[in-house]
């Protein structure tokens, strides 16, 4: 029976023996690593780290890009009981060396010059790691090279046959594996300890409700510091799927092709991109070809309903769904390999129009909800249990209640073991003997969960109405010409937005309509581009009430950063960080002279 990660590992080695059970990307082509070579790569890695000083309960630092060496690094570190702290590639200097400093790591592992360069700045102030580690090939003086740690992990394998499975068969399920720092919305990050019973329990529910198995090929592009695709790489491996990586995720599309996965997961912002693809391709094609589209996703959703509702599907719609799909559908199906299985989508909320746009067409995304506290799985859309604007029913041993105030509480053998070092909030955290997942949902009339917001995201309007800022931002996804939304409006008398637009769209609209300008700053203080831009908010938000509706705009130049503390590195929005920055901006949306925004008809508040 499996219980930690070092069994699924030692039964992954013995249980599926092939020639391709990784796939990564050198000099132009795919070129695979066969379970075998995985294996005695782990075992030298796990034994060379146990040479240099590494033991249970220690922390080892990844910071890398996704790669093969990445989840080698994990296996070997977590094998031998100890814990696997990531840090995202996109994070400072500054922010790893807290992180660095905070989870009193013992060894450093980087993967190239850009990430060496952050620690050079920094090395001088880690006063606990005692080993730097470079995935590079070639030496660099004050680290230990890759091959080199495998050299040593081999002249232990010589003198000490058994010793890596010695190890590994000590770890018990309690032990703790991996501390993964939130990105944190708000404040400083914190350590979320995750024990191998966590990540097990989740593993073994995803696998078994989604019959994830050695015959599939999956692409692996989320980063692996997210506890999302660490979960499911433990997945991938525990079923012997071929895992194939991304070269990043600008490659997406190429790398797709070249794969051929049966499943992918995803953020919805990768299934956002490819809606807007498809999308600007139709608009831009013949009259005919746009009538054809149209026509063909018309039969598609028709059809998707009926199977989705169970109901029987007629002789005549079977026949035109099989036109739509040879006239349309299977181009689009193509571009994603053309034998992918099913998405899966977390991180953020998916639209429910780009869900239902992709199911029209034959392909499905199941959307699901979860915490880095929770392993992360609470609940997730899956075969034979599929409802669209929501995030499924919550997963087997997972309970799910919703507190009095909306925020949804869970419990279950994923929920974190607590938050490193800091007591107080770990308490808080488990008020009651339930885990506080900080977000605002309901439980429908078929258990299906919904989430409408984060708590301290949820907006109060001077005239006291509850506005859930996530809910219109997601409805303006599907809009060509806006990149990002962040609704403001908390304590004001009505909502406003400040909009990235998507500037490549938008500079074809204003070439079109004769709109001089001479650079982006230039172009969003046109009022022509402004009233644009409104009225194409107003078009994706005719469902609102008024008070939720988007009273007054201001555009920005340049999209929001992970580097300025604007994002988080799973591209959150730091709300408080946006307001700050972008003070008197938003100040001035609010003064009756505001020249840098566009008013609708009424500023006042509505109801419903």
């Amino acid at each position: 029976m499996i219980e930690t990660l070092a069994q699924l590992f030692l039964n992954t080695v013995r249980s599926y023996p092939k020639d391709n059970l990784m796939l990564y990307k050198k000099d132009g082509r795919y070129l695979p690593i066969s379970t075998a070579e995985f294996k005695k790569k782990v075992i030298h890695l796990a034994l060379g780290l146990n040479k240099i000083g590494l033991k249970k309960g220690d922390k080892l630092i990844i910071l890398s890009e996704n790669r093969p060496e990445w989840v080698m690094t994990d296996l070997a570190t977590i094998c031998q009981g100890g814990l696997t702290v990531p840090i995202y590639t996109s994070l400072t200097a500054s922010q790893a060396e807290y992180i660095i400093e905070d989870s009193e790591a013992s060894i450093v592992v980087v993967s190239n010059q850009e990430q060496r360069e952050k620690i050079k700045l920094i090395r001088n102030n880690l006063s606990q790691v005692k080993n730097f580690i470079t995935l590079e090939e070639e030496s660099i003086p004050g680290y230990i090279n890759f091959a080199e740690l495998l050299e040593l992990g081999r002249e232990v394998e010589a003198e000490r046959p058994s010793w890596f499975e010695e190890l590994a068969l000590k770890v018990n399920p309690e032990d703790e594996a991996s501390l993964i720092y939130t990105s944190g919305t708000t404040g400083l990050p914190k350590g979320v300890i995750l024990t191998h019973h966590n990540f097990i329990s989740n593993v073994k529910t995803c696998v078994a409700m989604f019959d994830i198995s050695f015959r599939d090929t999956v692409l692996s592009f989320l980063p692996l510091s997210h506890v999302l695709e660490r979960m499911v790489m433990f997945a991938y491996l525990y079923a012997g799927a071929t895992i194939g990586f991304a070269e990043s995720v600008e490659t997406v599309a190429q790398n797709l092709l070249e794969i051929r996965p049966h499943i992918m997961v995803s953020v919805p912002r990768v299934f956002e991109k490819i809606y807007a693809r498809v999308m600007e391709s139709v608009l831009s094609s013949s009259p005919l070809k746009r009538r054809v589209f149209f026509w063909a996703q018309k039969v598609g959703k028709k059809y998707g309903q009926k199977k989705l509702a169970g109901e029987k599907i007629p002789i005549s719609l079977k026949i035109k769904r099989s036109l739509a799909h040879k006239l349309v559908f299977s181009q689009i199906i193509e571009r994603t390999g053309g034998r992918v299985r099913f998405f899966i989508s977390g991180g953020a909320p998916l639209s429910k129009d780009i869900a239902e746009f992709f199911y029209s067409l034959g392909l499905v995304i199941y959307e699901g909800y979860g915490l880095t506290e929770t392993s992360p799985v609470l609940s997730v859309n899956r075969p034979g249990a599929l409802k669209f604007g929501t995030v499924g029913q919550p997963i087997p041993e997972v309970e799910i209640k919703i507190a009095a105030d909306g925020e949804i509480l869970a419990r279950g053998p994923n929920v974190m073991k607590g938050y490193y070092k800091k007591e107080a909030e770990t308490k808080e955290a488990f008020e009651g003997g339930w885990f506080h997942t900080g977000d605002i949902g309901y439980l429908d009339e078929d258990g299906f969960l919904v989430i409408t917001d984060r708590k301290k995201d949820i907006i109060v309007t001077s005239g006291g109405k509850n506005v859930a800022p996530q809910i219109i931002e997601n409805l303006l996804k599907t809009s060509p010409y806006l990149s990002t939304v962040v609704v403001i409006g908390d304590r004001r008398k009505f909502i406003s937005a400040l909009v990235v637009p998507n500037f490549e769209k938008l500079e074809e609209i204003a070439r079109s309509r004769g709109i001089k300008f001479d650079d982006r700053k230039d172009l969003i203080n046109r009022q022509e581009i402004v009233n644009f831009i409104k009225e194409e908010i107003d078009r994706a938000t005719l469902s609102l009430a008024s008070y939720e509706k988007i009273k007054k705009v201001a555009l920005l130049e340049r999209d929001l950063e992970i580097e300025k503390g604007e994002i988080t590195p799973t591209l959150k929005v730091r709300r408080a960080t946006i307001e700050n920055r972008y003070r008197e901006l938003i100040e001035s949306l609010y003064r009756e002279d505001s020249s840098a925004s566009l008013e609708s008809s009424s500023s006042e508040e509505g109801s419903k």
